[in-house]
This record gives structure tokens, C-alpha cells and sequence, in this order.
């Protein structure tokens, strides 16, 4: 499904060289964070949605417009009060449960009420953030994006599955500028132990050929890097990693703060699943593509399955679910990026 519906998605912006085919096979997307949600805390009546962890949908009484949808909390032994002021997303946000009904018949773009972005309406509803903020986006094209996966919604349940760029546009807008220093740190804690960076021994039979292909593949990517930031990584044999010039690591560091916030969450969001700073940095700057990501990535693994053969419901659902992770995010980036 999530193949489907990043393919319509595309087809509706017309951005398909964004992004190659896409497995339906995907579980679930993995994320850094968990979002939170606010229901709003005023006395007066609203019209806003409520989906309920058992999948149901309520709508309180209504005499002013809140227009706003969140998720409400599951039930617990807290008092009402706490709950009402600020709750966890449900987990079936990351995972592949249904969470209420289709509550809404038409979905539509406009420009946000200040002029500065665009904003996603459910019929008259304006969509907010977990945090009950506008969800207002830098581009029309990443609105109508986000537009097509709540367009293509089943009637008898929402997926949040299904809706990976909604997930990096909440990521983007919530996440990231509370935690922007804490982000780029990590990732800069991960950088010396970089995938592209290791190396399979050469010294016997079963580990010659990973390492022939490593060189082969990859190497082109650290001449690249050389050429961009003025330092050849370092490689090295070892599980823990090495240790890269100072230079390097600086030059890396100081690209991450000079993004923007759909930058990083996008570069958060590829390094993950990649295991690979340098990788997501590639695609950033558009040195890779897709594909030849997920080629790098799986190269090992890839390898293995040619030489043992491949585990049905194992390594074809593990290739598709890195297949939507890192596509889902460099669409999300490229859509994001206004021109």
C-alpha cells in the first residue's frame, strides 16, 4: 500500500523522477522520536476529532469551530485533567494499526493564513500538527503530497502507516527545532562508525568478495567526498570503527547546521536506516540516487542472498521496508526544497 500511495502521490505534484518503484511490502516505518499531541484545554465547545485507541471516532459538542484533529490519549489511571493537556501518540501511529474512521469526504490545499506556506484542509477542517499547530509547509507541492496520502485513506480506517511524508513533515515541524543540537550530536556520535566506512577483511575466501565489491562500490563515494569537504575518510576492518581527520568531521558537522529543518530530518531520517551519515549527505547533495543508496546499503546483505539464497517473508520484507524508508525521506527532501 505504502508503494501505492507514494506513487499517486508523485503522479499528483508531477515529481516522478523523485523516486523508482517502490515495494507494497513494507511494515512499518521506523522513527527517532515519538510525537505528541494536545487536545485543546478551552472551556467553549469545539468541533474537533478525537480518534480513540480502539479505532473509534468522536466529535464533542459544537457551537465554535475548533477545526483541529488529534489523537486521544489511551486510557490510563492519570486524571482527566493531565490527559486533556498533552498525550503520547498511540503506538499505532509507527506501526501498521488502524487508528479511527475517515471522518472527512474532500481534501484540499490553500495558502497558510500568514502567507508564508501552505497549509492541508480535511473538508473544512485546517490539519494541525500533534502539538495542535497548523501544519503549515514550506512547498504547494510537499502540501499536495501530504494531501494525497490523507486523500487515499480508506473508508474504514486511517493508516498512519501508509502516510510516511505526514510523518517527516510532523518530524520537521515539531521535532527538529526543539532538538536541533541534540540531532546533529547524535549523528556526529555515529559518524565514525559509518557503514561506507568498514571494511570486510581481505585476507580469506568468504570475506574477499565482500571486500572486492566494497571497494568497487563505494570508493567512488569516498573519492566523492574528498572532492566536496577536502578529506579522504578513513576505512578500516574493525566493528567499532576508526577514527576520522578532525578536518572531515568538522566539514560534516558544519553542513548539518547550515540546513534547514526539513533538511535535517530528512538527512535524521535516511542516516538511520542507512547506518550512514555519508550516504544521507550524498543524497542530499545529489551525488546518489535512490537506488544506488539502497544498493550500497544492502551490499552485504545482497551478497549473501546470492550465495545462500533468499529467505521469503525475511530479506524480501527487510529490502522492502529500506526501499520506502529511504525513498519515503528523499521525496520528503526534494518536495521540501522550494525553487
Amino acid at each position: 500500500m505504502a508503494n501505492l500511495l507514494i506513487n499517486r502521490t508523485l503522479r499528483s505534484v508531477g515529481n516522478l523522477k523523485l523516486i523508482g518503484s517502490l515495494s507494497s511490502r513494507a511494515r512499518h516505518f521506523s522513527s527517532s522520536a515519538t510525537a505528541t499531541a494536545e487536545q485543546p484545554q478551552s472551556d467553549a465547545p469545539s468541533s474537533s476529532f478525537t480518534f480513540s485507541s480502539e479505532g473509534k471516532e468522536d466529535k464533542n459538542n459544537s457551537s465554535a469551530h475548533d477545526d483541529s484533529i488529534y489523537v486521544k490519549s489511551p486510557s490510563s489511571s492519570s486524571s482527566k485533567s493531565e490527559a486533556a493537556s498533552s498525550v503520547t501518540m498511540p503506538m499505532s501511529f509507527m506501526t501498521g494499526s488502524i487508528v479511527g474512521k475517515r471522518f472527512y469526504k474532500q481534501v484540499t490545499t490553500r495558502p497558510a493564513d500568514d502567507g508564508n506556506g501552505w497549509t492541508v484542509m480535511l473538508d473544512y477542517r485546517t490539519l494541525k500538527t500533534p502539538s495542535k499547530r497548523p501544519l503549515k509547509l514550506p512547498t504547494l507541492a510537499l502540501a499536495k503530497a501530504i494531501a494525497a496520502e490523507w486523500e487515499y485513506q480508506e473508508i474504514d480506517g486511517i493508516r498512519p502507516f501508509t502516510m510516511p511524508l505526514m510523518k517527516h513533515a510532523c518530524t520537521a515541524l515539531e521535532r527538529v527545532p526543539l532538538t536541533r543540537p541534540k540531532v546533529i550530536d547524535y549523528l556526529m556520535k555515529k559518524f565514525n562508525q559509518d557503514l561506507v566506512f568498514c571494511r570486510a577483511p581481505n585476507d580469506n575466501d568468504i570475506t574477499s568478495v565482500v571486500h572486492d565489491r566494497q571497494v568497487e562500490k563505494m570508493d567512488p563515494l569516498l573519492d566523492w567526498v574528498k572532492s566536496e569537504f577536502g578529506f579522504k575518510p578513513a576505512v578500516y576492518s574493525s566493528f567499532f570503527g576508526g577514527k576520522q581527520e578532525d578536518g572531515l568531521t568538522r566539514a560534516i558537522e558544519t553542513l548539518l547546521k547550515q540546513t534547514d529543518d526539513c533538511e535535517l530530518a530528512a538527512i535524521d531520517a535516511i542516516a538511520s536506516s542507512a547506518h550512514s551519515l555519508i550516504i544521507a549527505i550524498g543524497i542530499f547533495r545529489g551525488k546518489l540516487q535512490i537506488e544506488e543508496a539502497i544498493e550500497l546499503i544492502r551490499l552485504e546483505e545482497d551478497i549473501q542472498v546470492d550465495r545462500w539464497g533468499l529467505v521469503e517473508g525475511g530479506h524480501d520484507v527487510d529490502a522492502a521496508d529500506l526501499r520506502v524508508q529511504i525513498s519515503s525521506a528523499a521525496v520528503f527532501l526534494g518536495l521540501s526544497r522550494r525553487i
